[in-house]
C-alpha cells in the first residue's frame, strides 16, 4: 500500500496536480503553445495597435502619459503644451511645418532647430556642449535630438524637466530674453 501511494504522490507531483506552483506573470505580449485549450486562448491580451499620431489631436495621451509616469492630474495642462509647442507631432523639430498627419513639409526659416518633440525640448537641457549642467544628459535620459524625438523619451524627459522646474520651461514669461 505504501508503495502504491507514494507513486500517486510521485505522480501527483510529476504532472503538476494539486501543486501550488506560483504561475509566471502575464504581460501582453505572452505566447501560449499551440496545445492550449480554446479557454486559454481567449486569455491572451491582443497586441495594442500603434498610435496614429495626427496633428492637433491627443487622444493618445493618457497611455503615454501614464507610461511616462506623469501624475493624471498634470495631463490636462501636459495636453495644452503638447498642442502648443508641437501640434502633437513626435518627430517634429523647430519650425517644421507639419501636414495633419505630423509628415513634416517644409520648414519655416526660424533658427530653434534644436527644439525636440512633442514637449520641444530646448537643446540647452541636453546638448552639454551648450550646456554643461545639461539636465537630461546628466541623467541619462538623452544627450542628443534623435532620442527625444520618440514619443515616449520626450515624455519621459519632460518629466525630468518638470520635476526640475514645474512648467517654468514652457511658460514664455520665464526664458528671458
Amino acid at each position: 500500500m505504501r508503495r502504491i501511494t507514494a507513486s500517486i504522490v510521485t505522480a501527483t507531483l510529476l504532472l503538476g496536480i494539486g501543486t501550488a506552483k506560483a504561475a509566471a506573470p502575464t504581460t501582453a505580449h505572452q505566447t501560449y503553445p499551440a496545445t492550449t485549450t480554446g479557454h486559454d486562448r481567449q486569455l491572451r491580451e491582443a497586441t495594442p495597435e500603434p498610435i496614429q499620431f495626427r496633428h492637433g489631436n491627443i487622444d493618445w495621451l493618457p497611455q503615454l502619459a501614464a507610461e511616462a509616469g506623469w501624475p493624471p492630474k498634470t495631463w490636462r495642462k501636459l495636453g495644452q503644451i503638447i498642442l502648443r509647442e508641437s501640434g502633437a507631432c513626435p518627430r517634429r523639430r523647430g519650425g517644421d511645418i507639419v501636414d495633419k498627419n505630423c509628415n513634416v513639409t517644409g520648414h519655416d526659416g526660424s533658427n530653434h532647430r534644436s527644439d525636440s518633440g512633442l514637449l520641444q525640448i530646448n537643446g540647452v537641457n541636453y546638448d552639454k556642449t551648450r550646456n554643461q549642467w545639461a539636465l537630461l544628459c546628466k541623467t541619462n535620459i538623452a544627450c542628443s535630438q534623435e532620442p527625444l524625438l520618440e514619443p515616449l523619451t520626450n515624455l519621459r524627459a519632460g518629466l525630468a524637466l518638470f520635476k526640475a522646474a514645474g512648467w517654468d520651461p514652457w511658460t514664455p514669461s520665464t526664458w528671458g530674453g
